[in-house]
């Protein structure tokens, strides 16, 4: 299930970001942007949904917001215990119906050039690269999907 993240699941989502993204620093040489963010603010914005177990434990999470004319898919991680169970696919399904619901079509997402494995997942997805370039220290590359 997916719902709506709440101000009490920001520790589980801070602890998820933290395994979801540690292997990183190291190919990075810092924390990534996703391990440092605002999350009680993106929370507060309504901006975060997580998806949980039968029992309400956190699998993992999404955060995506609706700019001018598209929706960015700012962050989407996986509990490394979660990965491989179609978690990361259902959340970015999510995102993909909330933004046809709001009468948009197109999401923009955007990943750091060292996780070569997002760089083969999303264009699996749909999703076509559209630029890369250093912003914040981070080397990015970006990626939109058109939904149909």
């Amino acid at each position: 299930m997916i719902r709506r993240a709440s101000a009490g699941d920001e520790a589980d989502i801070r602890a998820c970001a933290e395994q979801a993204y540690a292997r990183y620093v190291p190919l990075i040489g810092r924390k990534p942007a996703p391990m440092i963010a605002d999350f009680a603010a993106r929370i507060a914005a309504g901006e975060v949904h997580v998806a949980v177990d039968e029992r309400d434990r956190l699998q993992g999470f999404i955060v995506f917001r609706a700019e001018e004319g598209y929706v960015l898919l700012e962050n989407v991680a996986v509990r490394p215990d979660a990965a491989g169970r179609g978690v990361g696919k259902g959340l970015i399904g999510f995102c993909e119906e909330a933004t046809r619901d709001l009468g948009l079509d197109t999401v923009h997402l955007y990943t750091n050039e060292a996780m070569s494995e997002n760089l083969a997942i999303y264009p699996r997805l749909g999703y076509a690269e559209v630029g890369r370039r250093t912003e914040d220290g981070f080397n990015r590359v970006y990626f939109e999907k058109t939904l149909s």
